[in-house]
């Protein structure tokens, strides 16, 4: 017999979920993840994919990823502490470390488990971390694990983050502080000011972590936020994921040399985990191959973005203060906008919506994710859906 609490605590709070406009249902692509999509047998213009280069269905990286998995197996076999590191996996951090300008780097099962492997085998108890109030959910979960007192930083606000570190090397309670942020914030599209925050850092020797999920590939032409405000010698962790503009799967931290044998001996996630697959390494290998040599995808994605940017902003939508093609259309109240993301599925538009408690409560939003692979058609007909489906709901007049 299953636990009856277990039972109640379930049905009401999902009850509650659904009452409130904060249930996500979850939908099954029908094929690859590219600029149109397959949803219950609907054809849909996606603009809800990390997929920003429009690797994930490349012919290239798969062809890679093929041969690897002729040549090492489906499988790595073991963790890599053990025997599961194959040459494929040496070479893909030897790309990353040299793509990245760093000594050195080690790829992640996931950029969540970077995040949760390494701060918490850096930071400790008798640590300090400053913390950006708007950062993804695994910096947030990874701070907890490391058992380090977490002071929340007002988004983008240099000054209180100047008055915070003051505050926290002057009480002497702390070993080591570090600071961490995002590089490109996924919610609104806003990129750290890393110049100014360096200048804070090196003020008060903050160890400077940032999070480039978004930003590699995006940003620096590709190698990343780091790299676009040329601060590759000022960043302790560069941290980033395989899975967004790679288009594959993974993560990876960048750093020194000794940074990364630490993190190889001490984050858990990667001595307690299966390797990446032989398949995916290849394939990500080959897309990093593509963003060094050539910025075609990449120019694609921003004058995509920027087109799309134009469009909305003209038809009346608010699309914040996004410095990335990332570009939300904040609705505001939670069930509408689940209503305007169901409609515009129902039209052919593929955009879901973002609520609390991704979003503080009243700024739900459906965020546009513009790739390189979309065509000035679709993105055409993405904006004739908005202002259908806009108008008929009274988002904009």
């Amino acid at each position: 017999m299953t636990s009856q609490k277990l039972n109640t605590f379930l049905e009401k709070n999902l009850h509650e979920l659904k009452d409130n406009g904060l249930y996500n249902e979850i939908d099954v692509i029908e094929g690859p993840n590219g600029a149109e999509i397959k949803v219950n047998g609907k054809q849909l213009i996606n603009m809800s994919s990390n997929n920003y280069l429009g690797f994930a269905n490349d012919q290239r990286l798969k062809a890679k990823a093929n041969e690897a998995t002729e040549t090492y197996g489906v499988g790595a076999g073991a963790v890599r502490t053990i025997n599961g590191t194959q040459t494929i996996h040496e070479e893909l951090e030897a790309k990353i470390a040299e793509f990245k300008h760093t000594e050195a780097a080690v790829a992640f099962q996931s950029g969540f488990n970077c995040n949760m492997g390494a701060i918490s085998a850096v930071m400790n108890k008798n640590d300090a971390i400053l913390s950006d109030e708007l950062n993804h959910a695994s910096i947030i979960d990874g701070c907890r694990l490391s058992g380090a007192k977490v002071i929340r930083v007002k988004h983008q606000d240099i000054d209180d983050l100047r008055a915070k570190a003051k505050e926290a090397v002057e009480s002497g309670l702390y070993e080591k502080i570090m600071y961490i942020t995002d590089g490109v914030f996924s919610m609104d599209g806003d990129v750290a000011k890393l110049p100014e925050l360096i200048e804070v850092a090196e003020e008060f020797d903050l160890i400077t972590y940032v999070d480039d999920a978004h930003g590699s590939g995006v940003m620096g032409k590709g190698a990343g936020t780091v790299k676009h405000f040329g601060l590759q010698d000022k960043i302790d962790f560069q941290m980033g994921t395989l899975s967004k503009a790679v288009g594959v799967v993974g993560g990876y931290v960048a750093g020194s040399q000794n940074l990364i044998d630490w993190l190889k001996v001490r984050a858990r996630p990667f001595l307690f985990s299966t390797s990446l697959t032989p398949g995916a390494a290849a394939a990500c290998i080959e897309a990093i191959d593509i963003m060094s040599n050539s910025t075609d995808e990449h120019d694609r994605l921003w004058d995509n973005g920027r087109y799309l940017k134009e469009g909305l902003k003209n038809l009346g939508f608010n699309i914040g203060n996004s410095d990335t093609p990332i570009t939300p259309c904040i609705i505001g109240e939670e069930k509408l906008t689940q209503t305007f993301s169901k409609r515009l599925t129902e039209e052919g538009v593929y955009c879901k919506s973002i609520v609390f408690p991704t979003v503080p409560r009243g700024t739900g939003r459906v965020r546009n994710m513009p790739s390189a692979a979309h065509t000035k058609d679709q993105l055409d007909k993405v904006l004739k859906i908005y202002e259908k489906v806009g108008k008929e709901l009274n988002v904009i007049s």
